[in-house]
């Protein structure tokens, strides 16, 4: 291997790291604040990867209906939360948000989905569809155990994941599908060479990293999310809707997925599950930081693009084998650092 070929696999490894750093932020943020170990990640991936390939390719996305009737669902259920003392003004709010805004987008869609619409457009519409999916998934799935164990927030995201995927293959079909460019500028630097599509990947993930932490740290909502993703009780006490939290956790989730779906697609060919094997490489990232630490997560999505950039050029055929060994020295060295715990005796 020379300079160059080297060269050539770093910037590989840092563009699919970027996406991975997306990717593994978002589940370290829905973790802290829900407890959720949010497996249908990679759906949000795919998702709006193939709803912004369909949209550019002139064909309706099924998602923008699966988007409806999410929505009427979870206006069934706060009618059924609501029945003993109905309150008509939140009733009428409810109505607005889960059936109206959602019918909307599904005709915004049908009307997008005939003509060949600019590029923006079509990206901004299939963030609105995903969003709304993932809002509508945090209320009908998870919102009712969100005073379970953790195992069992496990297990219903797992259900959540299959059945994601098997809405993907019904909407999508097998075949795989790509989108057009971001953008069409080039540039070069030296023997490099940078398509406009990876540094849209760059500039959108250091503008996404950046907004997240202005939102973090400037905004009410972003405190209560920080509020409840340290204390989840003494948030309740001082007067934060911890549903609300999660509600925003997994609408940031899912248009952190659906943003990465959209960089990614004009790259490569996306099938319907491609979505579950690029989430578990945040998975990775976020393990590694300890599914606390957003700085580490980010360095870590680095190196496990940068491992996996290496991995194809020497051993292709083990490169996934690869990158998920690296979790094997670290949850080694986790374990070691935790206190021991004796069993409790019968």
């Amino acid at each position: 291997m020379n300079s160059t070929i080297m060269l050539f696999l770093v910037q590989d490894g840092i563009t699919n790291g970027a996406i991975y750093a997306l990717l593994g932020l978002a589940l370290v943020l829905v973790f802290a604040v829900t407890r959720v170990i949010l497996i249908p990640q990679g759906e949000f991936v795919t998702y709006g990867a193939l709803t912004y390939a369909s949209l550019s390719a002139g064909q309706m996305p099924g998602t923008a209906k699966l988007a409806l009737v999410m929505g009427i669902a979870a206006f069934a259920f706060d009618l059924f939360a609501a029945r003993r003392l109905l309150r008509w003004q939140k009733l009428a709010r409810a109505f607005a948000v889960n059936v109206v805004l959602p019918g909307a987008v599904l005709a915004l869609t049908s009307w997008l989905a005939g003509r060949h619409s600019p590029v923006l457009v079509n990206v901004g519409a299939s963030l609105l569809i995903v969003a709304l999916i993932g809002v509508f998934l945090y209320r009908l799935a998870f919102q009712p155990l969100a005073h379970t164990s953790v195992l069992v927030l496990l297990i219903a995201s797992v259900g959540c994941h299959l059945a994601m995927q098997g809405l993907g293959l019904l909407f999508f079909g097998a075949e795989g599908q790509r989108g057009p460019a971001l953008a069409d500028a080039a540039a070069t630097l030296g023997p490099l060479r940078f398509t406009g599509q990876s540094i849209a990947v760059y500039a959108l993930t250091v503008g996404f990293i950046v907004a997240l932490w202005l939102f973090f740290g400037l905004t009410v909502y972003g405190k209560a999310l920080r509020a409840t993703a340290v204390n989840r009780l003494g948030a309740r006490l001082v007067g934060i809707r911890t549903s609300l939290s999660g509600q925003i956790a997994f609408l940031l989730a899912s248009v952190i997925g659906a943003l990465s779906g959209i960089l990614i697609v004009p790259i490569t060919t996306l099938y319907y599950d491609t979505g579950f094997l690029i989430g578990l490489k945040g998975f990775i990232a976020a393990i590694i930081g300890g599914l606390v630490s957003y700085p580490l997560t980010a360095m870590a999505a680095l190196l496990v693009g940068v491992v996996e950039a290496f991995s194809s050029f020497y051993a292709s055929n083990f490169k996934e084998v690869i990158v998920f060994t690296l979790l094997i020295p670290v949850l080694l060295l986790r374990s070691l650092a935790a206190p021991a715990v004796e069993e409790e005796g019968e």
